[in-house]
């Protein structure tokens, strides 16, 4: 399953090659790869690569959203190009209760593109995930950019509005069955228990 971010977080259309994000079912759980431009604005963060890192929204990164919308639970995945990471779970928005979980993940970069390939743990998901969102983030300053698989639509948008990934209303449906096949089962997570 492959997702093209080729909007701004307003509708815009993006101005470079758009960030890919491929979903790819394993049995311990989902690998989310990601291919995009690289922009090496803001510099890497401070942090030891392989390791989360707490603030990575603040840099260059991908994120991903899964979503059980009825009870507002998702999983937040953010991948960066110099190797940090960053899983949250929340509970209603942006309520996070769990954060800074480990993660494999491996990120190289090559001149001016990144790719980046993470193995999301099936503990982690909440239990029926239906929707999902996807971003990217580069630049700095007032040449800070929000982009968005679904974004808010442009007549939508109200004058002095700022970019909100956790706009769960305009998330779009998500069935892991069309990756896993009609017969599979979710697993438990002892996590999303608590």
């Amino acid at each position: 399953m492959e997702f093209r971010i080729e909007h701004e977080w307003n509708s815009n259309p993006v101005s470079h090659d758009p960030v890919t994000v491929c979903l790819k079912p394993m049995k311990e759980g989902l690998q989310m790869d990601v291919t995009a431009p690289f922009f090496n604005n803001p510099a890497a963060p401070p942090g030891p690569p392989g390791k989360p890192f707490n603030g990575l929204w603040d840099y260059e990164v991908v994120e991903a959203f899964f979503l059980n919308h009825e009870k507002e639970q998702y999983l937040e995945v953010e991948l960066g190009p110099h190797g940090h990471h960053l899983v949250l779970l929340l509970s209603q928005r942006r309520h996070i209760w769990k954060k800074c979980l480990p993660l494999s993940f491996e990120a190289s970069i090559r001149e001016t593109t990144w790719r980046g390939s993470a193995l999301l743990p099936w503990e982690y998901f909440p239990p029926s995930v239906d929707q999902f969102n996807t971003y990217a983030i580069h630049g700095s300053g007032s040449q800070r950019t929000y982009e968005s698989l679904y974004p808010i639509p442009e007549k939508e948008i109200q004058v002095g509005q700022q970019p909100d990934f956790h706009r769960l209303e305009y998330f779009k449906p998500f069935n892991f069955h069309m990756l896993m096949g009609k017969e599979w089962k979710e697993p438990e997570s002892s996590l999303w228990k608590m």
